[in-house]
This record gives C-alpha cells, sequence and structure tokens, in this order.
C-alpha cells in the first residue's frame, strides 16, 4: 500500500522561502512524483512533477523559476524549494504518486495522494 506523507509547510512572509518534503512507502514499481496545490474555493492545480529517475522535470508556468522539485530515491523523499514565495502561493500543498516513466500533470494522471500540508503566505 502506497503512502504518502508531506511535512514542511508553514507561514511565512511574502518573499520568503520553504521546501517542503513528500515521504513515500510501499513503492513496488518506478514512479513519478508531483506537488499540486488547492487554494481555498479552487480546484486543485498542477505545481511541478519529477519523473522516477530525477532527470525530468516539468513546472506550471506560475512557479517556474521560484519551485524546484527534487527527489532522493535512496530516501523514498521527493522535495519542492520554493523561493520568492507570494500571496497567491497560499493553499495546500499535497504530493502525489503515480507509477511510470514519464511527467504527467494533471490531476487524473495521479493514483496515489498525501493529506496535503498548509503553506500560507502572509505579512
Amino acid at each position: 500500500q502506497v503512502q504518502l506523507v508531506e511535512s514542511g509547510g508553514g507561514l511565512v512572509q511574502p518573499g520568503g522561502s520553504l521546501r517542503l518534503s513528500c515521504t513515500a512507502s510501499g513503492f513496488t514499481l518506478d514512479y513519478a512524483m508531483g506537488w499540486f496545490r488547492q487554494a481555498p474555493g479552487k480546484e486543485r492545480e498542477f505545481v511541478a512533477v519529477i519523473n522516477w529517475r530525477g532527470l525530468l522535470t516539468y513546472y506550471e508556468d506560475s512557479v517556474e523559476g521560484r519551485f524546484t522539485i527534487s527527489r532522493d530515491n535512496a530516501k523514498n523523499t521527493v522535495y519542492l524549494q520554493i523561493n520568492s514565495l507570494k500571496l497567491e502561493d497560499t493553499a495546500v500543498y499535497y504530493c502525489a504518486a503515480t507509477p511510470g516513466y514519464g511527467v504527467p500533470s494533471r490531476v487524473e494522471d495521479f493514483d496515489h495522494w498525501g493529506k496535503g500540508t498548509q503553506v500560507t503566505v502572509s505579512s
């Protein structure tokens, strides 16, 4: 049974940084790992994805250059470094996983989800 547990969220001022972590367990196949976010009253949206080897990444346009996704397969952990935070980055951030070798970006492409970690950007 695949389980994903996020951590690292919190309250940060505009312009600040956070590093989110997602630790996975129960994998038996190679998985792409992604981050999504959901703000109050909005649909869950794609943020970033990394393929199983960590060699391919893909970002949503509004975060490219500010967010960096990475993974350490020895630790079964994927990270999301978030820099230059903006008010509109406030959301619950979810880790997701799906078997395969590509870099999918749709919610429906992912089979497994964590419970999320809250990121609040406020002055």
